[in-house]
């Protein structure tokens, strides 16, 4: 088990828990608007050929896009993160330890420049 800000994230033998699945699959189906539209444009291998999965769990975490050729986690921030740094620290720092790369957006910058998302996303995976 893993504890982060009194939140303690059960993680057995890097499977995800019943419970933990259910939750992304509610996000899945209830996706913030920002997510909807970066969605559009990464599903389907269509940036580039790369492969999303969406509100994937890893480490018992539930991320909001995960490419796993490259161990690339895009993170959308909404108002939800303004008052969990510490939290979203934590995972971030756990994730990272376990060699997996993050690049974090508002939901604004989705929302009001989806190209330059997509190009940031790009610039990630060219760097490898």
């Amino acid at each position: 088990m893993v504890a982060c800000e009194g939140v303690v994230v059960q993680i057995i033998n890097g499977k995800a828990t019943q419970e933990k699945l259910e939750l992304a699959k509610h996000f899945r189906q209830n996706m913030t608007q920002a997510e909807t539209k970066l969605w559009k444009r990464l599903r389907a291998n269509q940036l580039k050929g790369l492969h999303f999965r969406r509100q994937q769990v890893i480490f018992g975490f539930i991320v909001d896009f995960y490419c796993h050729k490259y161990k690339l986690i895009v993170e959308i921030d909404g108002d939800v993160h303004d008052n969990r740094e510490e939290l979203d620290l934590a995972r971030e720092n756990i994730l990272i330890q376990n060699g997996f790369r993050i690049i974090r957006f508002k939901n604004s910058q989705v929302e009001n420049n989806i190209e330059e998302v997509l190009t940031k996303v790009l610039d990630v995976v060219v760097d490898t």
